[in-house]
């Protein structure tokens, strides 16, 4: 099953809230994961980081982390999945939407590979 990692623009109430939709689901934020040192690192070494530990970022940043994507899959780089929410879709404040989202994805995508994926976030 997918594991979700939420970046730091995400409200950690989500990680309590998913528990709500599904008790299996794993979902950390970056705040408290590996005790919060990838605060305001760079994208590049929170994919990395990702990647390592097998977590799949989830992110509303839909400007720059598709553009970094591109590169790394143009470099033959690999990453261990993103999740891209828009916020005309799900506002960052609605954090009961974001659960039951990513619960709904985790649910529908059990079967999946997510290396490599990268995935727009719909409403659960």
């Amino acid at each position: 099953m997918v594991k979700f990692l939420l970046d730091e623009h995400i409200a950690a109430g989500v990680v309590a809230a998913s528990r709500r939709y599904s008790a299996e689901l794993f979902v950390a934020h970056l705040a408290g994961w590996e005790a919060g040192r990838l605060l305001g690192c760079s994208d590049v070494a929170l994919l990395q980081a990702g990647a390592a530990a097998g977590l799949t970022l989830v992110t509303y940043d839909c400007r720059t982390i598709p553009r970094l994507l591109k590169e790394w899959t143009e470099q033959g780089r690999h990453h261990a999945g993103v999740v891209l929410v828009d916020s005309h879709t799900l506002r960052p404040s609605d954090i009961g939407g974001l659960a039951k989202a990513l619960a709904h994805l985790a649910r529908l995508s059990r079967s999946w590979d997510w290396g490599d994926r990268v995935v727009y976030l719909a409403r659960g």
